[in-house]
């Protein structure tokens, strides 16, 4: 697979500081209800983990930006879970490719309050509901019909009884500490603007493409 010759040049928007500010949430806002215009699922947020000096990145979905925290769910005893107990930092990224922007934002994760995740697992619907149930994510799994027999159990369990959220499927609130707005520029002469908290304000400054 050769792809050298393959490219795009980047021309649509630029970044510069006098239109970006000095509050990296503002800017963030921005953009996000910008790539809301045209991408399908702009809230889809690869997440970085380190587990056992190991890096780890998947794909999830941001629910929430909650008092500065950017907040999703998922299974307290997945990878993710297990590297999160082991090490708090935390990289998450977005990428618009429409707008030929991303965000990288590095920052502290916690859980977020049982009643937090409550709320969202029942707000879900009853077959994400057992679905979260039904998976032991990221252990092994014999075979795919293994995995909907299980879930068809549960959800015949389920006709007459309460669903409970597992205590082991909850939120993450991610804390930043820094983010990095890049916006694609012809020539590959991009624009990247930073933000780091110093003192509980935000420094900003210009980085080489």
């Amino acid at each position: 697979m050769d792809l050298k010759d393959k490219r795009v040049d980047y021309n649509k928007f630029e970044l510069v500081e006098e239109h970006a500010g000095k509050d990296p949430y503002a800017l963030f806002n921005l953009w996000f209800s910008e790539a809301s215009e045209t991408e399908p699922e702009p809230n889809i947020m690869i997440v970085s983990t380190s587990h056992n000096d190991q890096p780890q990145t998947r794909v999830v979905l941001l629910k929430e930006v909650k008092d500065g925290d950017f907040v999703f769910y998922t299974n307290y005893q997945s990878s993710k879970g297990k590297a999160l107990e082991q090490n708090v930092k935390v990289s998450i990224l977005f990428f618009w490719r429409d707008q030929q922007r991303q965000v990288r934002i590095e920052g502290i994760a916690s859980k977020v309050a049982a009643k937090e995740s409550d709320d969202y697992f029942y707000s879900r619907p009853k077959e994400s509901q057992i679905g979260a149930i039904a998976s032991s994510q990221s252990d092994e799994l014999t075979s795919r019909h293994a995995l909907e027999d299980k879930f068809k159990t549960l959800e015949a369990h389920y006709e007459g009884n309460a669903i409970e959220r597992p205590a082991h499927w909850g939120g993450y609130a991610i804390s930043p500490k820094s983010f990095e707005f890049w916006q694609g520029r012809a020539s590959r002469l991009h624009d990247r603007l930073t933000y780091e908290k110093v003192d509980a304000a935000w420094t900003r400054k210009r980085l080489y493409p």
